[in-house]
């Protein structure tokens, strides 16, 4: 399945440059169908809460969400114009439920998602931790951008985590609709290597599988020796010259992610090239 539909989560002004210098190129390349969306923030006042907030108040707080919206829909008019796919930029009120909510329900139609890494400093605390929840909650494969990523567009060098999982699988197939014709394509299983490596049926069928579809791919193993999956995620992605790295999302339980720490967790916050996550 090619991309035709794709979507960037425009959260707040200063990441959307980056995003959209990401995102044109790829809807581009596919012919897509691009949209950037935007969610106004609802102040919200609390049954059981005695409190008034005044008019001004009001007025001041919607004519700052109005100014960060120009200035989001500027930027992504900026990157778009005279572009010979479509586009359009969507300005969405969160109303009674989050912002994270309503980028989820807009996800659901597309392809792709597009977000940056969370920021602390910019992102709005209706934001907060909306990479994790369109992850897990869309059922759409989505790649989380660095901020202030300035590399080449993704498809040509694909780095892809595999383990036996649900994940694994879901992803490196989500891949297949990224990756340009012929692409470099490294199959990488952390952990102990087999000593025949026949026996490790399950890598080897993904590679022929992906093989089968026009791409030069290649499978490796690499021993822990200590380090997190994550670390050598990044250090592989980063000797190969890798433009994107793909893996399943969440694998474990909630309450594992929440207690030992895990994989997805650190690629988003810590990964310097784009990674595709799929859930």
């Amino acid at each position: 399945m090619s991309l035709k539909t794709l979507l960037v989560c425009l959260t707040t002004a200063e990441h959307a440059d980056t995003l959209l210098k990401f995102a044109v190129p790829l809807a581009k390349a596919h012919g897509a169908h691009l949209t950037g969306l935007h969610t106004i923030e609802a102040l919200l006042v609390y049954p059981g809460i005695a409190m008034h907030v005044p008019g001004p108040a009001f007025a001041a707080f919607n004519e700052s969400q109005k100014k960060e919206a120009a200035a989001i829909r500027g930027i992504f008019q900026k990157h778009t114009e005279g572009e010979s796919f479509a586009s359009e930029f969507r300005l969405i009120r969160a109303e009674a439920v989050s912002a994270n909510e309503r980028m989820i329900e807009s996800a659901r139609a597309a392809d792709l998602v597009i977000m940056a890494q969370e920021d602390r400093e910019a992102d709005r605390y209706d934001q907060r931790k909306a990479q994790v929840n369109m992850i897990r909650e869309s059922g759409r494969p989505v790649i989380v951008v660095p901020l202030d990523y300035d590399g080449p567009p993704p498809g040509a060098n694909i780095l892809v985590g595999w383990s036996d999982t649900r994940e694994a699988a879901r992803a490196a197939h989500d891949m297949l609709s990224i990756a340009k014709p012929g692409a470099d394509v490294t199959v990488l299983r952390v952990g102990h290597a087999p000593a025949d490596t026949l026996k490790d049926s399950d890598g080897i069928d993904e590679v022929e599988s992906l093989t089968r579809q026009g791409l030069k791919v290649t499978l490796e193993h690499r021993e822990p020796k200590g380090q997190q999956v994550a670390e050598i995620l990044c250090q592989a992605a980063f000797e190969k010259g890798a433009d994107l790295i793909v893996t399943g999302a969440f694998g474990h339980s909630k309450v594992y992610d929440f207690v030992i720490g895990a994989t997805t967790h650190t690629l988003l916050k810590e990964a310097q090239i784009p990674v595709l996550f799929s859930k």
